[in-house]
C-alpha cells in the first residue's frame, strides 16, 4: 500500500472516496466483530473501523491482536459517522475510514510511561524516551509553530534586504562573557576552537567587507549555569545593519515582532512599543527587563528616610544607599503568615528584613514604623507611596543593588500571589536602552564591559571612558516581553580612536588586544561603516508566544538543568584512541589533570553479569541508560565515602509504628504457575512484566 492521504488532512469533502492512511495506533476499543482504531500522523487523528465482515481473517485478527503504537497502513473507504458518534472536538470528527485491508508496518513493544498521561511522568523519563514525548500532540504542535516562526522572521528579513550568510562554528575563543564551548585540534595539538556564542565579530567583518544587511538563524552555545529559560546551545535570530543610528535598529524591530504576531497568532500589537532608560526600569520596576503586564511601581522614599527616627532606614541612607517601597492596593489584609512569607523572600534576596505598614480600611495604619516618624512625616510618607486606606506598603533598605533585586523580586512574587500574570493572551513589549557600558568586577579589579568591548558609547560620554567609567552610558538596547529579555543588540564602534580608548578603559595591554581580538581590529583599519545589529533567541520567544513554562518544550531534543542529555547519555566518556589522537591521552592517567569527580564518572559496571545476578532481563535499547545510571550511583557511593564525619555522632530515627491491625505473620504461598498465570508473554525463558512504576 501507499499513502494518499495523511490522517488529520482528511476533511468531510473527502467522504465517499477511497484512501490509504498510514500511522500509530492511538489507542483500541475493541466491541466484538468491530474494533475501532484511532490512527495518528503529523496531521491529526482518524477512526478507522475494523468490521469483521468487510476484512479477512487475517487483517481482523491482526487489528484484535494490535499494540498501542504500533505503526499500520490502513486500506478503505471514507463514510459519514452517526450523527450521535461524531466528535466535534476533532477536524475529522464527522467521518472514519472503514477498513478494507491493514498492513503492521511496526509493532511496538509496551510503553515506557502512557502518552495520554505523560504530564504525569518525571521530565528525566520523558526526555530519555523523547521520540515517545514527541508524538504527543501538544509538543508537536510546538514544533510545528517553531516552524512557523522561524519562516515568518526570515521571510521578513529578506524582504527588508538582509542576505542570509553562515558564520563558522569552529571559531577562537575571545573570553569576554559566558564560558565557552572548547574543541580541541587533532592536527594542531594543545590548541582549541572555541563553538560560537554568538556571530558576534562575524557579523561586524560581513559589516567591514560590505555586506549591508545581515541575518542569520544561528546556532550558539554557552557554557553556563543553566534555568528554565536557558539552554547550553540555543538559536538565535541574527542581524546587522550598516548606516544606521539606535532609532532605526529600533524601528525595524518594532515592525519585526509586530509582523511576527500577526502573521503568526492573528494578534495586532499597539505601536509603538513603550521605551525605558535602564535607570528609569531599575528605578520603577527593580529589574532591567521589567513585566508590565500589571503595575506595582516602586517608589523612592530615600529622602523622607533621611535622618528619620528608624535607625534601619537612616544608616543605609547614610552608607549611600536607598530606601524605596512598594504599595500593594487594597491588601491590608495580609494574613500573618503572608507577611513572614514576603518577609522570608526579601531575606532571599539579600535584604536584611522588611519593614511594612498596613492601612486598615478606617485609615488607621498598623506598623512599628509609626512611632519613628512624626505625624507630618508619616503623613508625607504615605503620601510618596500614593498610600490609602486598605493599602498594604512595605519597604526596603540597603544598597541601590540590593533594594531593586529584592524589590523587583517581591514585585513577582506578589504579581504571582494576586494572579496578575496569569492572563495567556497578554503580550507586552517594551524597549530598555541607555545600558552603563562598564560594571564594575570584585573578582578582576577592574571594569569589564556591560555587553562586549565593541559596543558605542553615547557622544557626550565619551570623555569619561578613562577618567569616570562608571557615568558612561552604551548606545545599548534590550527587547523585553512580559519580563522575559529577548535578546540585545547596540551601536557599534567603528572609530579606531574610540576602539582604543574603550580597550584601554577596560585595562586591556596591546598584548591581549592583539591575541583576543586582533583580527577585527586589523578589519577596522580598512574602511568600516557605522554599524549596529541586534540578536535574540528563537526558542525564547516562541516559548513566550505558546506561553510554554520552558524552552525544554519548544525544543525538539533539550538537555536537563545539569546540561546532560538522557536520550543518548551526552555527555560521556570517549574511547582513549580518541583522547589518543588529540594529544589528550593523558587526562586518562590517575591524577593527572582529571578531577576525582570526573575519574568516578568514568566507573563501569557489567550491566549483563548484575541482570544475571538479580535474574532480568536487559533490553538493549535499555543498556546505555542502565549504565549511566548504575555509574552515577557508584560515584554517589564514592561521594559519601569521601565525606569527613570524624566527630560526627550517629544519630538514629525510629518511627513508632501506630494503627497496625494486620499481624505479621506468613501465609501460604500462592502456587507459582498462579502467580505467573497473567503474564502476558515471555522472552527468552523470562516472564515479561510492564514497567508500571517508574
Amino acid at each position: 500500500m501507499k499513502r494518499t492521504d495523511y490522517c488529520g488532512a482528511l476533511r468531510e469533502a473527502d467522504v465517499g472516496r477511497a484512501a490509504v492512511v498510514m500511522g500509530w495506533a492511538q489507542n483500541k476499543r475493541d466491541m466484538g466483530g468491530v474494533i475501532f482504531i484511532d490512527l495518528r500522523d503529523r496531521e491529526g487523528t482518524l477512526q478507522v473501523v475494523f468490521d469483521a465482515q468487510n476484512l479477512s481473517w487475517e487483517d481482523f485478527a491482526a487489528a484484535e491482536g494490535l499494540r498501542v503504537e504500533s505503526v499500520v497502513a490502513v486500506r478503505g473507504e471514507l463514510r459519514p459517522r452517526s450523527e450521535e458518534t461524531r466528535n466535534p472536538r476533532l477536524a475529522t470528527g464527522a467521518f472514519e475510514l472503514c477498513a478494507r485491508g491493514m498492513e503492521v508496518l511496526s509493532e511496538a513493544r509496551p510503553l515506557p510511561f502512557p502518552l495520554e498521561d505523560a504530564a504525569g511522568v518525571r521530565e528525566e523519563v520523558r526526555l530519555r524516551y523523547r521520540f515517545l514525548d514527541l508524538r504527543r500532540p501538544g509538543l508537536l504542535e510546538n514544533l510545528r509553530f517553531r516552524a512557523r516562526v522561524a519562516r515568518l522572521v526570515s521571510d521578513f528579513l529578506e524582504s527588508e534586504g538582509f542576505l542570509a550568510v553562515e558564520t563558522p562554528m569552529l571559531t577562537k575563543s575571545t573570553p569576554e562573557g559566558a564560558r565557552d564551548y572548547l574543541v580541541p585540534s587533532r592536527v594542531h595539538q594543545g590548541e582549541f576552537y572555541a563553538l560560537p556564542q554568538s556571530p558576534q565579530i562575524f557579523k561586524q567583518l560581513l559589516m567591514v567587507a560590505g555586506v549591508d544587511r545581515y541575518y542569520q538563524i544561528a546556532r550558539c552555545f554557552r557554557d553556563e549555569d543553566l534555568r528554565a529559560d536557558r539552554q547550553p546551545e540555543f538559536t538565535q535570530v541574527d542581524m546587522e545593519l550598516s548606516f544606521v543610528d539606535q532609532e532605526d535598529i529600533l524601528r525595524h524591530l518594532e515592525r519585526m515582532f509586530r509582523h511576527l504576531f500577526r502573521e503568526a497568532m492573528g494578534i495586532e500589537l499597539p505601536a509603538p512599543f513603550p521605551r525605558l532608560t535602564w535607570r528609569e526600569a531599575m528605578d520603577r520596576y527593580g529589574s532591567d527587563k521589567p513585566d508590565l503586564r500589571f503595575g506595582l511601581p516602586i517608589a523612592d522614599v530615600t529622602e523622607l528616610a533621611r535622618g528619620c527616627g528608624f535607625s534601619v532606614f537612616r544608616k543605609a541612607v547614610e552608607a549611600g544607599g536607598v530606601v524605596r517601597a512598594l504599595n500593594v492596593k487594597g491588601r491590608c489584609d495580609f494574613s500573618r503568615g503572608t507577611i513572614e512569607e514576603l518577609t522570608k523572600k526579601a531575606l532571599a534576596y539579600g535584604a536584611g528584613g522588611m519593614a511594612w505598614i498596613a492601612l486598615r480600611e478606617d485609615g488607621e495604619p498598623y506598623s512599628v514604623l509609626t512611632k519613628y516618624f512624626s505625624k507630618a512625616d508619616f503623613a508625607a510618607l504615605l503620601d510618596a507611596v500614593d498610600g490609602r486606606p486598605g493599602d498594604f506598603i512595605l519597604f526596603c533598605a540597603d544598597r541601590f543593588s540590593t533594594v531593586c533585586r529584592t524589590l523587583g523580586g517581591l514585585r513577582l512574587d506578589l504579581a504571582d500571589l494576586l494572579g496578575l500574570r496569569r492572563n495567556p493572551g497578554d503580550y507586552k513589549f517594551c524597549f530598555v536602552t541607555d545600558f552603563p557600558q562598564f560594571e564594575y568586577s570584585k573578582e578582576e579589579g577592574r571594569y569589564v564591559a556591560t555587553h562586549h568591548p565593541f559596543t558605542m558609547p553615547y557622544p557626550e560620554d565619551l570623555p569619561y571612558l578613562l577618567t569616570d567609567p562608571a557615568r558612561v552610558r552604551a548606545q545599548a538596547y534590550d527587547v523585553v516581553l512580559n519580563g522575559v529579555e529577548l535578546g540585545s543588540g547596540s551601536i557599534r564602534i567603528h572609530s579606531r580612536d574610540v576602539q582604543k580608548r574603550m580597550f584601554e578603559a577596560l585595562g586591556f595591554s596591546d598584548g591581549q588586544i592583539g591575541e583576543r581580538f586582533g583580527f577585527l581590529v586589523n578589519a577596522f583599519q580598512y574602511g568600516t561603516p557605522p554599524h549596529g545589529g541586534f540578536a535574540f533567541g528563537l526558542d525564547r520567544l516562541v516559548m513566550q508566544m505558546l506561553g510554554a513554562p520552558s524552552l525544554r518544550d519548544v525544543i525538539a531534543f533539550p538537555k536537563t538543568k545539569d546540561a546532560r542529555c538522557p536520550l543518548t547519555g551526552a555527555p560521556g566518556p570517549v574511547d582513549p584512541a580518541q583522547l589518543d589522537a588529540l594529544g589528550l591521552a593523558g587526562l586518562l592517567r590517575e591524577g593527572v589533570g582529571v578531577p576525582a569527580k570526573a575519574r568516578r564518572s568514568q566507573a563501569r559496571v557489567d550491566v549483563d553479569a548484575a541482570a544475571n545476578l538479580a535474574r532480568l532481563r536487559v533490553a538493549p535499547e535499555e543498556r546505555e541508560a542502565l549504565e549511566r545510571q548504575m555509574a552515577e550511583l557508584v560515584a554517589f557511593a564514592g561521594q559519601l565515602a569521601e565525606a569527613d564525619t570524624e566527630g560526627v555522632p550517629p544519630a538514629g530515627h525510629v518511627v513508632p509504628l501506630e494503627n497496625v491491625f494486620r499481624p505479621d505473620r506468613a501465609g501460604t504461598p500462592l502456587p507459582r504457575a498462579d502467580l505467573l498465570a497473567g503474564a502476558p508473554e515471555t522472552w527468552d525463558g523470562c516472564f515479561f512484566v510492564p514497567q508500571v512504576v517508574e
